[in-house]
């Protein structure tokens, strides 16, 4: 099962159609295939429950997908050896500078030489769309390879109407306030770590194992730095770091909830991990709930 590490969510700003038979259509045309002897690399849609050919797995309203990326690794040094070799020859031999372009035709034909050896980097990328509140969840650490998986999902649809999920109130401001003003909602606990940064972005103080309710830290917030990183406990479900764009890093799941499908057999994988999505998204929209309503709600869009 794929217990989200991250989650970048985005907002659907009008509603598409999910129905499985047609999706499982659209996300059949950039399906994954490996690399062939002169591929760099292949990117495309795999399935989420082993021993299927369905590209999408849902429950209920909230449907799983996974991207698979695979790049063929060739170490840029010996790309560079083994051009510099063939330059060098074909110079001494012909004697005369080679052309940009003659250099950029020999270091192809390098590339393409050495692809068939190259090993291969995999990396797969999961996607929770929750159809109910018309959220897409990417667990993504950075912003880049959400977007990649996201423009996969608009070439696969046709169309992506999407936006980062934003709040009304900003979360470093609120974040501040909680520190500040001890002001925790009953439901978070902080943990002793975050990232403190001026207004300006030009100081940023990192700190792990620090009480943040210290007189140090409560002075670098009253002298104008702002909270843009925290790391939180929900209620003993997870722990997580929360992003002043909104975003959730660094998710662990607490045993009691992971092992809360332990009776379910092993050799049932698929019922277990159906199971375990349930649970997992169960979590997820609940704190995604708590959030959005003690941030003020979704910041409205003009």
């Amino acid at each position: 099962m794929y217990w989200f590490k991250n989650a970048m969510i985005y907002k659907l700003t009008k509603e598409l159609d999910w129905s499985e038979d047609k999706l499982q259509q659209n996300l059949a045309q950039c399906a994954y295939h490996s690399c062939g002897q002169s591929d760099m690399s292949k990117f495309g849609w795999t399935t989420p429950l082993r021993g299927t050919e369905l590209f999408c797995f849902s429950v209920g309203k909230q449907i799983l997908l996974v991207a698979h990326k695979e790049e063929k690794i060739i170490p840029a040094h010996v790309i560079k050896r083994e051009l510099d070799n063939r330059i060098n020859e074909l110079e001494e031999k012909e004697n005369r500078k080679l052309k940009k372009t003659e250099k950029q035709a020999l270091k192809d034909d390098v590339v393409s030489v050495l692809l068939p050896r190259a090993f291969s980097k995999n990396q797969q990328t999961a996607i929770w769309i929750d159809t109910e509140k018309n959220l897409i969840y990417v667990d993504a650490a950075s912003s880049k390879r959400a977007e990649d998986v996201l423009a996969l999902l608009r070439k696969s649809l046709g169309s992506l109407p999407v936006v980062p999920l934003a709040f009304a109130n900003e979360p470093s401001m609120v974040m501040t306030d909680w520190i500040i003003k001890n002001d925790m909602p009953q439901w978070l606990v902080p943990l002793e770590e975050a990232e403190l940064k001026a207004a300006d972005d030009r100081g940023i103080i990192r700190c792990k194992n620090q009480a943040l309710d210290s007189e140090e830290m409560i002075s670098h917030l009253q002298a104008g730095k702002f909270v843009t990183k925290l790391a939180l406990e929900w209620e003993e479900h997870l722990t997580f770091v929360l992003n002043d764009d909104g975003t959730l890093k660094r998710l662990k799941f607490a045993d009691m909830i992971r092992e809360k499908n332990d009776d379910i057999l092993k050799e049932d994988f698929a019922q277990r991990f159906d199971a375990d999505f349930i649970l997992m998204t169960g979590e997820l929209a609940k704190l995604t709930e708590n959030l959005i309503a003690h941030f003020g709600g979704e910041k409205n869009r003009l």
